[in-house]
């Protein structure tokens, strides 16, 4: 496992392209963290390591944003997410099979339909700016 700290929004940023630079289609990142922790941050520097300049916003309310790429990325926001029926109906069993990157906010509610080889990613929110990251890759 790899752990760090960031010190502000730009470090975040610049950890998830670290990261986004190394995957690859079909790879997961479930993000785990709280309200303000950092998530969407850590995953807008995903889209910049794969090379996606489309702007990167929370799936808050739409539960996925597709941003386009090859691979895609799917940016999913499971919050709302209260069981499988509200799983099946993102499509995010479709988006697996399509062979994109699966980036996952809030994972820790459908951590059971989470692949095997999932990449996890534990934001914690240490002050205003600094955020510990871990980063769990099989």
């Amino acid at each position: 496992m790899r752990r760090f700290t960031t010190n502000s929004a730009a470090e975040t940023e610049q950890a998830g392209a670290r990261l986004g630079r190394r995957l690859k289609g079909g790879d997961v990142v479930a993000v785990y963290g709280g309200l303000g922790a950092g998530k969407t941050v850590f995953v807008r520097g995903i889209a910049a390591g794969l090379g996606i300049t489309d702007e990167v916003s929370s799936p808050t309310f739409a539960l996925v944003h597709e941003y386009g790429g090859e691979p895609l990325l799917a940016h999913f926001d499971m919050y709302r997410v209260e069981g499988w029926e509200d799983l099946y109906s993102t499509g995010f069993f479709d988006y697996l099979d399509r062979g994109g990157v699966l980036a996952v906010e809030w994972a820790e509610n459908i951590e059971a339909a989470l692949p095997e080889n999932t990449i996890r990613v534990h934001i914690r929110k240490l002050d205003a700016d600094s955020r510990l990251i871990e980063i769990d890759m099989p």
